[in-house]
């Protein structure tokens, strides 16, 4: 049998010759201290060397064990004995977080580790997932339900804003990373959660073992996300060039024309108002299949910040004010990354702050039902606020001295179909 000394330097080469450009010189390594990280952040040491690559790494304290100092510092040492630079960002939103603590902590390092990144002009930051990781993500989407794009996996290569994540593992096996840090004397840590079976993944990882005397084993379901990889950039330029003949805008809301919407296979319908509602709501991912199926069944639904609501032959997608009730913006700066309101030259702007009409405003600015918005819509339009006084709602009643621009157009909507 080949040594993982020689197999997995090889594997990854390979990998990072298709995930990163030859012209690339700085690269980013996410590590945690845990065995797959650590072995990639080794693998990576030699291989940038090799390059002239610049890598630092990063370690997110996500303060939620009593060890997760003790890990990170654990990192930090294996990266100054590799000769790197490392970085600590820790994450102080936990007392904070909502609903489900481990999906914000998630979401929180991303943002940390992307912050940190595009500080240092870095473009693209490595993380350390493995062919058993990609294997229990594929059977945990199967138990949601999930469609093409869940059960294509997570995708060696993908752009966020500014920063590219790659995943050079994802065709090694867990077990020969941890094959390689013994070869070469060094320990990792062990994350208990990983052992606990209150989490899906956890329960995921036995019942992969499971099923291996069925011949349903880890390389077959990766095999299977990589089959399925395929499919969804076909599927997303169908659903642009769909959702640009359905689509247009009211005043920052989404007007869809719900016969041809509801003409789509389901795939495509699904894709598009998706795509929709997380261009409004500013959200980065998708909501979850069921609750998407659920809120198009329905008259009048809520979802990912937005309301849904059918009228007559268009279905209307605008914002749900709750989700926009505590942001505040300067005149001239964006509100909800949507809309920038501006006042007339002659107009003096001092104390005025942007934010939403809500009730509270609805009950100044009188008669507003002849406006064409439905009262959601307009509950959720940006207004000007001279501390409880409202000055304007140009969305809402015309004729005052501020200006609504808004910034998102149909392509707005829908170019993230494509980057999915």
């Amino acid at each position: 049998m080949t040594p993982p000394d020689v197999v997995l330097p090889e594997a990854l080469a390979e990998a990072m010759a298709r995930l990163l450009p030859a012209a690339a010189t700085r690269l980013g390594v996410a590590v945690s201290g845990g065995g797959d990280s650590m072995a990639l952040m080794v693998l990576l040491a030699d291989w940038a060397r090799a390059r002239g690559v610049e890598l630092e790494a990063v370690t997110v304290d996500h303060g939620l064990r009593a060890e997760s100092g003790t890990e990170a510092a654990l990192a930090g040492a294996r990266a100054a004995w590799l000769g790197l630079a490392h970085d600590v960002l820790r994450w102080k939103g936990a007392p904070e977080a909502q609903g489900n603590l481990m999906d914000a902590a998630r979401r929180a390092r991303r943002a940390l580790i992307a912050d940190w990144a595009r500080a240092r002009g870095i473009g693209a930051v490595a993380l350390g997932h493995t062919l058993d990781d990609q294997a229990e993500t594929v059977l945990m989407r199967l138990a949601r339900g999930s469609g093409v794009d869940g059960l294509s996996g997570m995708a060696e290569a993908r752009r966020r804003g500014r920063v590219v994540w790659l995943r050079p593992l994802l065709g090694v096996r867990r077990e020969d990373l941890r094959a390689l840090l013994r070869a070469r004397g060094l320990d990792w840590t062990e994350d208990p959660t990983n052992a606990d079976p209150r989490f899906l993944r956890t329960r995921a990882r036995a019942a992969l073992d499971a099923l291996a005397p069925l011949g349903i084993g880890a390389e077959g379901l990766a095999g299977t996300a990589a089959a399925m990889a395929q499919a969804p950039s076909a599927l997303a330029r169908a659903a642009m060039v769909s959702g640009l003949a359905l689509l247009r805008m009211d005043r920052g809301d989404a007007l869809l024309d719900a016969r041809g919407l509801d003409a789509l296979a389901a795939d495509l319908r699904e894709r598009i108002v998706a795509q929709v509602l997380c261009a409004l709501s500013g959200q980065p991912y998708r909501p979850r299949r069921a609750a998407l199926r659920r809120a198009l069944a329905e008259t009048r639904a809520t979802l990912h910040g937005c309301v849904i609501a059918r009228e007559g032959d268009r279905l209307r997608i605008g914002r749900e004010w709750r989700a926009v009730v505590g942001l505040h913006a300067a005149p001239g700066a964006p509100w909800d990354n949507r809309f920038i309101l501006r006042p007339a030259p002659d107009t003096d702007p001092h104390g005025c702050t942007i934010a939403a009409l809500g009730p509270q405003g609805l009950a100044q600015i009188g008669a507003w039902a002849g406006c064409g918005l439905p009262r959601a819509s307009v509950m959720a339009a940006p207004a000007v606020w001279r501390g409880d006084v409202v000055l304007a709602a140009p969305l809402v009643r015309r004729g005052s001295q501020w200006r609504a621009q808004v910034r998102q157009g149909p392509a707005d909507l829908l170019r993230g179909v494509l980057s999915d």
